[in-house]
């Protein structure tokens, strides 16, 4: 070893972030997540050139933190002594983990009895304060922003609404066309509060901009059935869905994911409980990739538009899968088989198995 580290996030692509030269470099080894080239997924699914965006390969297990450690960063130099979000999860466990290594307060809001319990343990064991509320993720939020503009206790809201969550979220189109070598056609997401996707268009149209690509990708989101405001045109006051981390009725980025939608030519669309589990499924046994439900919304709506025609089979398609599958462990224990139960002997074992012994 040479005794250097490899180079942050806010190293790597500091030129397109928020930074100043007074912005503590903070880090836990964010970005930098694997793509995957997904043959045999592909293959199912009759695509040539499937990929899969890593994003629970990031430090608490999702994409939250690209945007986390430029929002905390920023705080950081600011002054800020307390942070707090409204999260369906994967935010609330982002914010504690930086906010812990910088030091800071960090109170979450969460809405009660709806979060998957390892999302819940992560913001919990970071040592955070948690708020469990009546209402949903929405309610939550707005319990937030006001907490946020009250001045008895200056606090910093670090969620989306936040334009550095946004800013850092950018880093990965930009991995993505580095790692390519050029824009996807098709780039694939979930969509719940709709800062994601609004980063990702927002990264390709930077990227662009400063000659790294010649394309764009067109942007295709989908949200749950149950949780489809976007796609219906209006808020939805009790959004359901297995899919938690999307399970959102009035996105805070509503405004700008339409525009990158339209700006790409792509789409947003809803997809049922049952296809995201499908995709969740085949994820897993076909591509070894153990993702949260709502990752699996941008994989099942890839999936049904390519088998109603709508999607070129040779296109170049990247997936982005948001969370890791831990995040949710007792939707994967509801659908994993039961261990098999034998004696601790060959012959036990192979006879649980099925297998017959050669004579």
């Amino acid at each position: 070893m040479n005794g250097q580290a490899r180079p942050t996030l806010l190293d790597r692509y500091g030129s397109f972030l928020p930074l100043t030269g007074a912005t503590p470099r903070l880090s836990l080894g964010e970005g930098f997540t694997p793509l995957v080239h997904a043959e045999r997924l592909g293959a199912a699914w009759s695509l040539s050139n499937l990929w899969l965006k890593l994003e629970g390969c990031n430090p608490t297990g999702s994409f939250k933190d690209r945007g986390m450690v430029v929002a905390v960063a920023r705080a950081v130099e600011a002054g800020a002594r307390s942070i707090v979000c409204a999260s369906t999860g994967n935010t609330s466990a982002s914010a504690a983990a930086y906010g812990a290594m910088a030091g800071l307060e960090v109170l979450v809001v969460l809405p009660r009895g709806k979060i998957a319990a390892g999302k819940l343990l992560q913001a919990q064991a970071a040592g955070a304060t948690v708020l469990a509320v009546d209402g949903n993720f929405d309610a939550a939020l707005r319990v937030v922003r006001e907490l946020a503009a009250q001045e008895a206790h200056p606090v910093t809201l670090v969620n989306s609404v936040n334009p550095h969550r946004i800013a850092g979220q950018t880093t990965a189109a930009f991995e993505v066309c580095d790692d390519l070598g050029r824009a996807p056609d098709v780039l694939a997401i979930p969509v719940g509060n709709a800062g994601n996707i609004s980063a990702y268009w927002a990264g390709f149209r930077a990227y662009r901009g400063a000659g790294r690509i010649d394309s764009l990708p067109r942007l295709w989101g989908f949200q749950a059935q149950g949780a489809a405001p976007i796609v219906l045109g209006h808020p939805v006051e009790q959004p359901e869905t297995v899919a938690t981390a999307i399970r959102i009725g009035n996105p805070a980025s509503w405004a700008t994911a339409v525009a990158a939608r339209d700006e790409s030519g792509g789409l947003i669309e809803a997809v049922s409980d049952e296809q995201i589990l499908a995709a969740y499924r085949d994820a897993a046994r076909l591509a070894g990739v153990f993702c949260e439900p709502a990752s699996a919304a941008s994989l099942a709506g890839v999936r049904a538009l390519r088998a109603a025609g709508r999607l070129d089979p040779d296109a170049l398609v990247v997936c982005v899968l948001t969370g890791h599958g831990l995040k949710d462990p007792d939707t994967a224990a509801g659908l994993a088989a039961p261990a098999v139960e034998a004696e601790a002997t060959v012959p036990s074992v192979m006879a649980a198995l099925g297998w017959q012994e050669r004579r």
